[in-house]
């Protein structure tokens, strides 16, 4: 059989409006890690989609004078696909849970633990938030109000079909003891841990009050809960039900359990105790990790379309460039935590750590190459110390953004480049090249900047794809190392990989000056 992949997923967004930037936050993280574990030489498996049943949807298209369907169809072409691509989110799949493949999976699916005797027919009274989509219990509600959309809860009473929830808080606390990684952050898997401790009641799986959703396979007229149709995108998309002989039972196999589910925290319960009890019931292995990272604020909410605080990612990336939007997010906030947005901030890290620090090293180092060197990377020379400092680089970050822990990866990918800047400096080329006897030493100056530019630029280039081809391009590259897509991470502190001799070129500023805009 095949190696296992790499397998992440983002959580499937609601397509009741366009995407903020608190789901770029997300796919952007996603897209970085998962870049990254390519570049380890892994094989890996990307997903994100979105969740297009339930009564939100069907509210927001009916508001908009559309079918669900339509509705559905032109957000997910018109507004979250174009995003993506302009943010170069390099997924390997997209799934819409109003497609055959899911729809047909998850009947399956829910048939089979209606026969294992997980499911059974039972009333549901008590609140429901549309915005979660999501049974409420009182300490989720302030004064009546869904604490995290502050509106008012709607009392609902049907005869639904139930899954046997409760019966999996033992096996899922003593999952979470023996596997504490399996729940990140700490203080998400604290949350987990308390809320299964404090009792969890059986989950209703099924709406009767309207049809916009999957059938219940064994009652048409009844469509099965959202979230219960949702989680399952992340089993459905890879070959869930499908017979082990098949195509997509093979693929399955080679692809299940998902290594890495990155969610909000606000959807952690779902992800952390519905999700692995469903799987559970169905003798599948549950997801390695689910990382529950914190929210984007604005003015100190969350951020919100209902509340009018969501941003669009065009409106930063138009200003700043989508690789600055990438850098941003996963540098300026530790990942996991809480941040807010600032368009301050992001200028400042723009000028000084983009712009200066790595988009001017590389503009100097093309343009003496140009001046001194012909346009050609000069003959090899011993680096010293800045190959001991590549090392630690390369070994920090690897470790730290396989962890999830972007900021500190990127930190020290960034401190490289600090030295590398510092080491320019004290050794002044400008002023050796004024002496011809002393050509042996400049080469060897510009050299080992160069190198240290190639390792930057395959270091960040899973955080900054746009740029760093630039960069990898103009360095001559491209023609004498193959692609920087297949540069190995292992591999990048190997010293003297540039060829002397190489055409090199000067291309377009990586990072030009931010010219002032309205904020």
């Amino acid at each position: 059989m095949s190696e296992k992949s790499f397998y992440l997923t983002t959580p499937i967004y609601y397509v009741n409006d366009a995407p903020h930037i608190g789901h770029a936050y997300t796919t952007v993280a996603g897209d970085l890690l998962t870049r990254w574990h390519r570049q380890r030489g892994e094989s890996v498996w990307y997903l994100t989609g979105t969740d297009e049943h339930g009564q939100k949807v069907m509210r927001s298209a009916e508001s908009n004078g559309a079918s669900p369907q339509d509705w559905c169809d032109r957000l997910v072409e018109n507004a979250w696909k174009p995003v993506w691509r302009d943010l170069e989110i390099a997924n390997d799949d997209f799934i819409r849970t109003t497609e055959p493949r899911h729809m047909e999976r998850v009947q399956r699916f829910m048939q089979d633990l209606m026969e294992k005797g997980f499911i059974y027919e039972g009333k549901y009274e008590g609140p429901y938030c549309v915005g979660c989509e999501e049974f409420k219990l009182p300490g989720d509600l302030d004064d009546g109000k869904c604490k995290i959309h502050s509106k008012s809860v709607e009392m609902i009473s049907e005869i639904n079909w139930f899954f046997k929830l409760s019966d999996f808080v033992a096996p899922l606390l003593k999952h979470y003891e023996e596997n504490p990684s399996a729940c990140e952050p700490e203080s998400a898997r604290n949350e987990v841990v308390a809320f299964l401790e404090g009792g969890v009641s059986h989950l209703s799986i099924s709406r009767s009050t309207f049809d916009w959703g999957i059938p219940v396979p064994w009652d048409r007229k009844q469509v099965i809960y959202v979230w219960f149709d949702a989680l399952l995108n992340y089993a459905t998309a890879v070959g869930l039900t499908d017979s082990p002989e098949s195509e997509g039972g093979k693929f399955f196999s080679r692809t299940w359990p998902a290594d890495v589910h990155l969610v909000g925290k606000d959807i952690l319960r779902f992800h952390a105790v519905i999700w692995p009890a469903m799987l559970m019931a169905a003798g599948l292995p549950i997801p390695r990790k689910v990382f529950a990272h914190g929210w984007l604020l604005v003015g100190g909410e969350k951020m919100s379309k209902s509340k009018l605080t969501g941003i669009s990612p065009a409106d930063i990336t138009s200003h700043f460039g989508v690789d600055a939007f990438r850098y941003y997010f996963m540098r300026a906030i530790p990942f996991g935590n809480d941040g807010s947005f600032s368009w301050e901030d992001m200028s400042a890290r723009y000028t000084s750590e983009l712009a200066n620090d790595f988009g001017n090293l590389a503009s100097r180092l093309l343009a003496m190459l140009n001046k001194y060197c012909d346009g050609k990377i000069p003959e090899k020379n011993e680096a010293g110390k800045l190959t001991k400092s590549l090392a630690r680089t390369v070994a920090v970050s690897d470790e730290a953004i396989c962890a999830l822990d972007f900021q500190t990866g990127i930190n020290a990918i960034m401190d490289f480049c600090k030295e590398v800047n510092g080491y320019v400096t004290a050794n002044e080329p400008w002023v050796v090249a004024k002496d011809p006897s002393r050509k042996g030493e400049l080469d060897a100056i510009l050299y080992n900047t160069a190198e240290s530019l190639r390792a930057l630029a395959v270091l960040l280039f899973p955080v900054m794809p746009i740029s760093t081809k630039k960069l990898w391009n103009y360095l001559g590259a491209e023609n004498s190392l193959g692609s920087i897509e297949k540069q190995v991470i292992s591999q990048v502190s190997t010293w003297g990989q540039l060829r002397p001799g190489t055409k090199t070129s000067k291309g377009e500023i990586l990072f030009p000056r931010l010219e002032e805009a309205e904020k």
